[in-house]
């Protein structure tokens, strides 16, 4: 049984709807741009009365609008949020699946080891996760291009991009700890909203003070500055390191914990 194509096909409708979600959010805003660059000055006198905690919110660099790559940071804020909730989906679900859908007798009496199954469906998600980003940079990078008002740095642009990747990766594997806890998950969706508009909250409104820099290791949508980015070109290598080790912190939590845990299938 080839249990990675397997996987894939049946996540392939909702990935789909994503990576379609995702490009028209960036489609949408980037619309925008040529108007904003226009009249740059009344929006920036318009935002500058919003709160410094709504423009975190919101991920606004007034100092960056009318750029290009300062407006797209204030609208990746957005996709961050729409691909954390898809990873955070996919991590709950991947292996608890076979107990709600009552699967797992079946998977498990199969001559391979659950190390094995652990192995495919993570290839398989990790595959999932790379396709929806391949197409998405494809499609921002087109769409910027169209609504450029100048030229813009091609390295810049592609490393802002892979923090969606590597936020994904970071809520996947946090999502796949998570559901190796529950004897049961009959659903995910909610569980999943609330760890992430959790996490995205607290992001928003406890970074903005005293020791945000502090906070920002507890949420990993502040791993990724993109100002900083755009400023030095690289990541800043503490965050990156951090959200290097909840990864593979959860992932390997995740192997330990998977191979000995009793499946039951949902009555």
């Amino acid at each position: 049984m080839n249990i990675i194509g397997f996987e894939l096909k049946s996540q392939r409708k909702s990935t789909i709807i994503w990576i379609l979600s995702l490009i028209a959010l960036a489609a949408l805003y980037l619309s925008m741009f040529p108007l904003i660059a226009q009249d740059g000055e009344e929006y920036k006198n318009l935002l500058a009365n919003y709160s410094p905690t709504i423009r975190e919110m919101l991920g606004i660099q007034i100092d960056y609008l009318t750029s290009l790559f300062g407006y797209y940071s204030m609208i990746f804020s957005f996709v961050l949020l729409g691909g954390a909730i898809q990873a955070m989906n996919l991590g709950l679900s991947l292996l608890t699946k076979e107990s709600r859908e009552r699967t797992a007798d079946f998977l498990f009496v199969k001559p391979i080891s659950r190390t094995t199954v652990i192995t495919a469906k993570l290839t398989a998600a990790f595959l999932l996760l790379i396709i929806t980003n391949t197409v998405f940079f494809g499609s921002s990078f087109l769409l910027a291009t169209l609504v450029k008002q100048e030229d813009f740095e091609f390295g810049t642009f592609l490393l802002i991009n892979l923090t969606l990747l590597s936020v994904q990766i970071i809520f996947f594997s946090l999502g796949l700890v998570i559901s190796v806890f529950f004897r049961k998950l009959k659903t995910v969706l909610p569980l999943s909203l609330g760890i992430v508009f959790g996490l995205y909250l607290a992001g928003s409104l406890l970074t903005t003070g005293e020791h945000g820099n502090i906070v920002r290791y507890f949420t990993p949508f502040k791993y990724f500055d993109i100002v900083y980015i755009i400023q030095n070109r690289s990541y800043e290598l503490s965050y990156f390191l951090t959200g290097l080790a909840v990864t593979v912190i959860s992932i390997t939590v995740s192997y330990i914990l998977f191979v000995r845990k009793d499946i039951h299938a949902v009555s």
